[in-house]
């Protein structure tokens, strides 16, 4: 009897549950959300077959690049105790599979977003595609602590893929939408690291709080938090946005920075039931969807003339 994973994948079938968890659809529900969001945002009108066709692609793409991290970091994932028990690393699936599924995904989302919705718009999803599944995977993960700072650009296009879908352009209201993630990206990730990091030192990944240690990490995820409170505010200082965006990023902020202070100091009572940085992880979640929330709940208003 098989009793490696390789051979137990060459025996069994994958099911299509492997497949679409391959995808990570926990962290594809906050890509298609902000997708939508910046679609929903940009001035002007689509078609709404259209608008599901470019959500669909950017879901595609976004999908095809998380089966290629899974696919590239199987043996590394198998080493953490957060990731063992996905399909490749539990031998559910054949790395090959994988690998096939990852590409055709890809694929199939550019050709579908530059034939239905614009070539710039693909364009920009084919950056995204490269930029998480070969320069933050393959490249920076395994080899610079700055992993995240860089890489979480990946996951900043969503929002400036769903504008230039309605607009065709690229201008700075998406630009600072694509800001605003990619300045969320290294507080958000890093206050996750520092309580998971023994998986990272496990299998070698030179994860900020293995490499530098928790003071350095905390210190940049205030000094991050810091940058990204005027960035998030920014869309309605430039008169991109009306009131009702303007006063919940302001109360984000102020909450998120509140939060991320006793993590940077470390400030931490003995009856915490939570650390702080479990706290700050699970806000910033909130955090993001409530203000792109706002972002749509705002542009409805101004389209509805409530804001006037």
């Amino acid at each position: 009897m098989a009793s490696n994973p390789s051979q137990i994948a060459a025996q069994m079938p994958a099911e299509w549950r492997d497949f679409f968890a391959l995808t990570k659809p926990r962290v594809m529900t906050l890509v298609i959300f902000t997708a939508i969001c910046g679609l929903l945002a940009a001035p002007g009108t689509i078609h709404p077959v259209i608008g599901f066709t470019a959500i669909v692609a950017i879901a595609m793409g976004a999908g095809g690049s998380a089966v290629l991290n899974q696919w590239w970091e199987a043996d590394l994932d198998a080493g953490m105790k957060r990731t063992m028990s996905r399909p490749l690393p539990g031998g559910r699936m054949r790395r090959e599979d994988a690998r096939d599924f990852g590409i055709f995904l890809s694929a199939v989302s550019l050709v579908l977003m530059g034939v239905a919705v614009g070539w710039l718009a693909s364009a920009l999803l084919l950056l995204a595609i490269i930029y998480y599944a070969v320069v933050y995977t393959m490249w920076l993960k395994p080899r610079t602590p700055q992993n995240i700072v860089i890489g979480g650009g990946a996951g900043a296009f969503p929002p400036l893929i769903g504008w230039v879908a309605v607009t065709g352009e690229i201008t700075a209201m998406p630009l600072l939408l694509f800001a605003i993630i990619f300045f969320w990206t290294p507080p958000h990730f890093w206050a996750l690291a520092l309580f998971v990091q023994s998986d990272y030192a496990k299998v070698g990944i030179p994860m900020l709080p293995v490499v530098a240690g928790e003071k350095v990490t905390r210190r940049q995820i205030l000094g991050y938090t810091l940058v990204l409170a005027p960035i998030t505010v920014a869309p309605w200082a430039i008169g991109g946005t009306g009131w009702i965006y303007g006063s919940v990023a302001v109360v984000l902020s102020a909450l998120f920075t509140a939060l991320a202070i006793p993590v940077g100091l470390r400030t931490r009572t003995d009856d915490d039931k939570m650390l702080p940085e479990k706290k700050l992880f699970k806000f910033s979640i909130v955090y993001l969807f409530v203000l792109f929330a706002a972002l749509v709940a705002d542009r409805v208003a101004a389209y509805q003339g409530w804001l006037a």
